[in-house]
C-alpha cells in the first residue's frame, strides 16, 4: 500500500512536477523511431525519481519529511554506503527497457540512461574521486558477454570527468541469481562476495567512491560491495543506480 501511494505522488500534476517532466523530456525523448506502439506507451509512463526521498537509500517519500529523514528500513538497519539515488522506478513500464539492456544487449538507450543517472546523482559528482561499477563474477561475465553496470559507469565517467576504474573491486564468489529472494536471503547470498586486492587499497583510501549498478532492490549487493571499500579506507561511498524497486519495507531481523 505504501508503494502505491508513492507512485501516485510521482505523477502528481503540480507545477514542479510539470517542470521536472519537461526537463526530463529534454534529456530523455518521449518518442523513439524504433519503438513499437507498446514501447512508446511504456516510455511515456516511465516514472522518474527525485526528492523527497530517504536521505540514505533514496527510497521515495509521499511527502517531504525533512532533508535528513530516513525510511523505516534505513532507520533500523542503516546501509553500509553513505547515500544512494536512483533515476527511475522499476515497474512494468520501465522493466522492458532495463531487461532488454541487461539481458538482451540492447544499448540504444545507454546515453539516455546515463544522463538520467547523472541527474539523480547530481549532488555526488562534485565530490567524487572514483566511479566503480558493481562487478560480475568472471563466469557470469563470459555468459553475458558484458557488464551492464560497467557500460553505465563508463558513460557516467565520460559525462562527469570522474576517474573510472573497473579493476579495484572484484567479485570472487559466484552467487546464484538474487531473483525472488527475500531481503534476508539476498544479504546472505552475497555475503563476502566482493573484495579489493591488497595492492589496490591505497587507491581507495580517503577517496570518495561512486558505486554504479543497474537496479537497486534491497541494497544487499551494494552493501556487500561497500564493505571492502570501507575496510580499504574509503572516506565516502555513494551509490547511483539506473532504477530501483519500491515495495513494502521488509524490516531486517
Amino acid at each position: 500500500m505504501e508503494s502505491q501511494r508513492e507512485i501516485k505522488l510521482f505523477r502528481s500534476p503540480n507545477a514542479i512536477g510539470r517542470a521536472a517532466r519537461r526537463a526530463v523530456d529534454m534529456i530523455l525523448p518521449r518518442r523513439h523511431p524504433s519503438q513499437s506502439a507498446r514501447q512508446k506507451q511504456n516510455w511515456d509512463r516511465i516514472t522518474f525519481l527525485d526528492e523527497p526521498c530517504c536521505y540514505a537509500c533514496g527510497r521515495p517519500f509521499e511527502y517531504d519529511q525533512g532533508k535528513s529523514a530516513r525510511c523505516a528500513g534505513c532507520g533500523v538497519n542503516p546501509p553500509v554506503y553513505d547515500q544512494a539515488r536512483s533515476a527511475i522506478l522499476y515497474n512494468e513500464n520501465s522493466a522492458p527497457f532495463i531487461l532488454s539492456f541487461k539481458h538482451g544487449g540492447r544499448t540504444q538507450y545507454l546515453d539516455a540512461f546515463a544522463r538520467q543517472m547523472h541527474r539523480a546523482g547530481r549532488q555526488f559528482w562534485p565530490r567524487a574521486d572514483l566511479i566503480l561499477p558493481v562487478p560480475l563474477h568472471p563466469t557470469r561475465l563470459v555468459q553475458r558477454k558484458f557488464n551492464q553496470a560497467a557500460l553505465l559507469a563508463k558513460r557516467l565517467a565520460a559525462i562527469t570527468g570522474v576517474e573510472y576504474n573497473s579493476d579495484l573491486l572484484f567479485r570472487h564468489k559466484a552467487t546464484p541469481s538474487q531473483g525472488i529472494r527475500t531481503a534476508k536471503g539476498r544479504r546472505r547470498n552475497v555475503q563476502g562476495a566482493f573484495s579489493i586486492a591488497d595492492q589496490a587499497r591505497p587507491l581507495v583510501k580517503k577517496k570518495t567512491v561512486i558505486l554504479i549498478d543497474d537496479v537497486l532492490t534491497t541494497g544487499a549487493t551494494l552493501d556487500s560491495c561497500a564493505r571492502p571499500l570501507r575496510r580499504a579506507g574509503a572516506e565516502q561511498i555513494f551509490v547511483v543506480t539506473l532504477a530501483r524497486v519500491v515495495r513494502d519495507i521488509e524490516i531486517p531481523t
